[in-house]
């Protein structure tokens, strides 16, 4: 599997910021979202998503797996620009989210960021199949389900683990506005599309029809009245690319 360029970079950040920690924890500390601290540290709002708990490795083992797995066929298919977008859209609402439901618990993690990778993954290939534990397939789509109702029901008390399950509602959450915000923008601009360019071809065929035939070459006469002629026939559609080059040459 081909690692791409944001998701390569984000996992080296991550595991560079839990060695740090792992001898400095009091940089953990400097780094951490703490809810009711939040409007006197904002920086920690983007930091946290790069801190994980050093009493173990499997907190940040299941982030940078997930986020391998999943993270680099989505910024292939949104680009680099918006999938840092999707990214850190949703570690800052799973923030958000952990500081309405649960503001006296400080929180570590890239988690809510990664759900929202994951989210987006399953918007665009939700029959895709992953293995849990290497050998049960679930399908991309039932597999968030299972993950939004685990965290649903640890959000809101059936049992208490120490996670941050709002943060990973959030990143949820954010994930599914990020995508969905960019294909209602992908919708407008299709739509303004349909609308601008027979305005456009309108207004350059007029500007063809304009040319003086009678000043041009002999030789460029006739390609002229081919073309034109191909244009009444077919439509500015059939023309190419070196036709029209060809008639704004001469239209200027």
């Amino acid at each position: 599997m081909l690692i791409s360029r944001w998701v390569l970079r984000l996992i080296i950040a991550n595991v560079v910021v839990f060695v740090l920690t792992v001898y400095r924890s009091q940089f953990a500390n400097f780094l951490a979202f703490v809810p009711l601290e939040f409007l006197h540290r904002p920086w920690t709002l983007a930091t946290y998503m790069f801190v994980h708990d050093t009493t173990g490795i499997s907190h940040i083992l299941f982030n940078m797996l997930a986020l391998f797995f999943f993270g680099p066929r989505l910024e292939m298919e949104l680009g680099s620009k918006h999938f840092l977008g999707l990214y850190f859209t949703s570690g800052l609402i799973g923030a958000l989210l952990h500081l309405v439901f649960n503001p006296l618990s400080p929180i570590v993690g890239a988690s809510g960021a990664v759900y929202g990778v994951m989210l987006g993954y399953a918007m665009f290939w939700p029959r895709d199949r992953v293995y849990i534990w290497g050998v049960l397939p679930v399908e991309v789509r039932i597999m968030v389900l299972i993950m939004t109702a685990l965290s649903l029901f640890g959000g809101f008390g059936a049992f208490s683990d120490g996670i941050a399950h709002f943060a990973h509602l959030g990143g949820f959450l954010g994930g599914f506005l990020y995508v969905k915000l960019l294909q209602k923008r992908s919708r407008i601009q299709q739509v303004q599309s349909k609308i601008v360019e027979p305005i456009v071809h309108a207004g350059n065929i007029q500007k063809w029809r304009s040319i003086p035939r009678g000043t041009l070459h002999e030789v460029n006469r006739e390609e002229y009245d081919r073309i034109i002629a191909k244009l009444d026939r077919h439509g500015v559609a059939s023309l190419t690319e070196s036709e029209k080059a060809f008639l704004e040459r001469f239209s200027h």
